[in-house]
């Protein structure tokens, strides 16, 4: 991904969406030509001039200040996921003397992960690595996330099921949501990490596959997944809402937990109680294992220690 491009598409998306009046600024009787704000209208809000914004919405971000991108978000009315993917792509304009971090292609959950998932028995948890592919489930998990799991689109990841499996519109209650809020979140980690070779080919495999993923990816929207509320049409146990937080894992940050709960006492989590059953039924003769089938990551092996 060309860190210049992504640059100036979005300024300008994010300049197209202010209008002179949310900006503070008069209006005139003549007809503006472009949507939103003019490139001068931001250089004078934020305090630069107008040939340093047009060099920035260019997609030159090299050399300039925290000030500047700090000016520049309260002028485009940056929200949080917003204002730090601003950052990150100034800090991926300014190359080595700045590192960014790649993912590893090959993420291993930790040993002690693997056994927190094993402790975790009354909730659904999660872990995943920045690309959104599921590396490891508790049984839980993996009975909420059935047809994800399941999904003939390729190893479980949510993008895939999200755009390349039709079963993901009934899964989600609201799909329009869900999608926006992935491509959100793979926008957000491109702006960490834009050479990555594994984001890059999910991307190139999604935007080749989806319209519906294409026409997101354009508007250039970035979300953080860090905690809310998932509403779910499950196949077996019908309709569940689960709070969830996102987690960060110190021994490698690379990769997420994902803990989901319900509402103790609420039909959520009666729900919840009967997939466990069900799950449990389902599967008394095989075992489980914490690891997806069909992932590309290998399975730490030996004894359980770090």
């Amino acid at each position: 991904m060309d860190n210049r491009e992504e640059a100036r598409d979005f300024l300008r998306t994010r300049r197209a969406r202010i209008t002179p009046d949310q900006a503070g600024l008069p209006a005139y009787g003549t007809q503006r030509r472009v949507p939103g704000l003019r490139r001068e209208e931001v250089a004078m809000l934020a305090g630069v001039s107008s040939d340093y914004y047009i060099r920035l919405e260019r997609g030159n971000l090299r050399g300039v200040s925290d000030s500047v991108l700090e000016s520049l978000a309260r002028v485009l009315q940056l929200d949080d996921a917003e204002r730090r993917h601003l950052h990150d792509l100034a800090a991926a304009a300014r190359g080595p003397r700045t590192p960014r971090r790649t993912a590893n292609p090959q993420p291993t959950v930790p040993a002690s992960v693997r056994v927190l998932l094993d402790a975790i028995t009354g909730t659904p948890a999660v872990v995943r690595d920045d690309r959104l592919t599921i590396l490891a489930t508790n049984p839980l998990a993996r009975a909420l996330y059935d047809p994800l799991m399941t999904s003939p689109a390729g190893p479980p990841n949510h993008a895939r099921f999200v755009f390349l499996d039709d079963r993901s519109r009934d899964f989600w209650v609201n799909w329009e949501r869900a999608a926006d809020d992935t491509v959100g979140v793979l926008r957000s980690v491109a702006g960490r990490m834009p050479q990555d070779p594994g984001l890059i080919s999910l991307i190139g495999e999604l935007s080749t596959r989806s319209e519906d993923f294409r026409t997101r990816w354009a508007a250039h929207h970035v979300h953080e997944h860090i905690g809310g509320v998932k509403q779910i049409r499950h196949p077996v146990v019908g309709r569940v809402e689960l709070m969830y937080d996102a987690l960060s894992i110190a021994a490698a940050p690379e990769l997420t937990l994902l803990v989901y709960t319900a509402v103790p006492g609420s039909a959520s989590a009666d729900a919840l109680e009967l997939l466990a059953s069900w799950w449990a039924t389902e599967n008394a003769d095989e075992g489980y294992s914490q690891y997806p089938e069909t992932t590309d990551s290998p399975r730490p092996t030996g004894p359980v220690v770090d």
